[in-house]
């Protein structure tokens, strides 16, 4: 009986030491990209509770009962960040009528299909950038553990002015338009600017995005023209800084974009039409151009095939899709900075990395394409000691790839290795 007893007690003296190496990871790293620029060889992570604890050179020896992933062959990077995706919706066809026949639980259970793909696809985190209010749900869900999928933050509901890209009055008959409010997201005042502010606050949105001008999707007919006023950015602006969230600006035309920057706007996206003086202002500014070519490119080849799009929204497909990569060139050459952003829901869901390709085919080094979803990124979101880097005391969000990105940038598209916060999900 002693004996028994005996052993017993040895049992619970080893549990804690056992759980300690069951829950630690040790990836042997043939390459590794830390997300800010360089690149090392034969590296080992070591991974615990979510967490890197240490990169050291070589490959280590796993403790005993740890798990050891070999990626000898392999180049590991941080988990990729696409800021700018719609995480409620892929656009199709039937999108303009689904907005009349779908309840928001098809809505979000066809989001969660959309998450898995984009996680696999290594993206471990996304800032979404306007939708229902479902994406509050699911990036609720995906923290809770109910849902798979990558980290969200989120816009909750764009902000528009009456009639403009955001309004989800437009397109409506008469029976069934409304006249939507600060509560809907449309504003046409500081006053009402500060209270769709506080309304996206009060529903739990980590972000602002605001609709600078008209939009390629939309239903209407200009896709370029201004929509608010300075002070009404400005007062956008001033709510979401007192309320801690940074901004995006959905933006085409240079006169929407110009009235956005010298508000303090923290991101431009798209920016299809930046001209020069438009450029030389967002460097002054230090305004972050998110260029979302994957966008450009899937709406310019989809606008050919009859009926894909409303006949209102196919000239403005057309016209700004065919002019994207051409503008973005000359204007990345001037020295705005960029960060990462495909328009997912857009174009598809999972293919977020072929905008990696897209960059590099402008002018955009391989490695600063990498720094631009990675580091970059995570400074935007506010994430810059957590997010972003493999580093010792940031989030285990590692992802692998066969062979070397920088040499063949497509390479970031065939993600066979997805951990997030230490836990791996493809492999």
């Amino acid at each position: 009986m002693k004996t028994y007893f005996h052993l017993l007690f040895c049992l619970a003296l080893c549990l804690p030491a056992l759980a300690d190496a069951q829950s630690t990871t040790y990836l042997h790293c043939g390459k590794l990209i830390d997300g800010v620029g360089g690149l090392q060889q034969n590296k080992t992570i070591v991974v615990e509770d979510g967490k890197i604890v240490r990169i050291a050179d070589g490959f280590l020896g796993a403790a005993a009962g740890a798990k050891m992933v070999d990626l000898k062959q392999a180049t590991v990077l941080p988990g990729f960040i696409d800021l700018h995706v719609h995480v409620e919706s892929e656009l199709n066809p039937k999108a303009y009528v689904e907005k009349f026949t779908l309840n928001p639980a098809d809505v979000a259970l066809r989001a969660t299909t959309y998450m898995r793909k984009t996680l696999e696809a290594g993206f471990t985190t996304v800032r979404d950038l306007g939708g229902s209010g479902v994406n509050i749900s699911l990036r609720n869900a995906i923290n809770a553990g109910y849902v798979t999928g990558p980290r969200i933050f989120t816009a909750e509901k764009a902000i528009a002015t009456t009639g403009g890209h955001a309004d989800p009055s437009n397109g409506r008959n008469q029976e069934l338009s409304f006249d939507a409010g600060p509560e809907a997201g449309v504003i046409n005042s500081a006053d009402e600017a500060w209270k769709a502010v506080r309304t996206r606050y009060k529903n739990g949105a980590d972000c602002i995005k605001i609709t600078a001008t008209g939009g390629v999707l939309s239903v209407a007919k200009d896709g370029k023209g201004a929509q608010f006023r300075d002070h009404e950015l400005e007062a956008i602006v001033a709510a979401a800084k007192e309320y801690g969230m940074h901004t995006a600006a959905h933006a085409h035309g240079i006169d929407g974009m110009q009235r956005a920057i010298r508000a303090g706007i923290t991101t431009i996206e798209h920016g299809t039409l930046m001209d020069e003086e438009t450029a030389d202002l967002m460097i002054e500014y230090g305004t972050y151009w998110v260029p979302t070519l994957s966008a450009g490119s899937f709406v310019a080849e989809k606008a050919k095939t009859p009926g894909f799009f409303p006949a209102i929204i196919v000239p403005k497909a057309i016209s700004i899709g065919s002019q994207q990569k051409e503008i973005f060139t000359k204007m990345y050459k001037k020295g705005v900075k960029i960060a990462f952003g495909t328009d997912s829901g857009v174009s598809p869901h999972g293919d977020n990395a072929k905008e990696f390709g897209y960059l590099v085919e402008c002018g955009v080094k391989p490695m600063d394409a990498i720094t631009s979803a990675t580091s970059t990124a995570a400074m935007i979101l506010g994430q810059g000691e957590a997010l972003g880097q493999l580093k010792a005391g940031f989030t285990a969000d590692i992802v692998a790839v066969p062979g070397n990105p920088l040499e063949d940038i497509h390479l970031l598209e065939k993600v066979d290795f997805v951990m997030k916060e230490g836990k791996v999900v493809k492999e």
